[in-house]
């Protein structure tokens, strides 16, 4: 079954500029935000500027740009969190864990014996990712 495409999911408009963001990168084909409800400092979104749902329908040379730009993010976020290590995700239809039916990868900056926060639905504070979002700027 193929699901159609919503233009109005939260990521469109953010890449229409309809709503705000912290971003951190953009280039031709991809677009890069500060999660805003973390699992971990840092945590950050690489959205494809093409639509497509999730890893299922995304066009290859759009997913090799994502895969490109989320290694980029990685190293940054190691480097602008003195991480240990990186874990990455990427969720495709409800079953899968996705939300948000927009293709996106969260690149999240770990430490040794630190638990990612759980997923509460709760907004991080502005200011907070603000600053996160300088630190990774700065590390790129």
């Amino acid at each position: 079954m193929t699901v159609a495409y919503d233009n109005d999911n939260v990521f469109a408009k953010i890449l229409r500029g309809e709503l705000p963001c912290h971003k951190l990168y953009e280039d031709d084909k991809t677009f890069v935000i500060m999660d805003i409800m973390p699992r971990a400092d840092g945590h950050v979104l690489v959205i494809p500027k093409a639509p497509s749902r999730n890893i299922l329908d995304i066009d290859p040379d759009d997913l090799a740009a994502v895969a490109k730009t989320t290694q980029i993010m990685a190293r940054a976020v190691f480097k602008a969190f003195e991480a240990d290590g990186t874990t990455v995700q990427q969720f495709s239809e409800s079953a899968g864990g996705q939300v948000v039916f927009h293709t996106h990868v969260h690149v999240i900056p770990r430490h040794e014996g630190v638990a990612l926060r759980p997923h509460t639905g709760e907004m991080a504070d502005n200011d907070l990712l603000a600053a996160q979002a300088e630190k990774i700027r700065a590390a790129l």
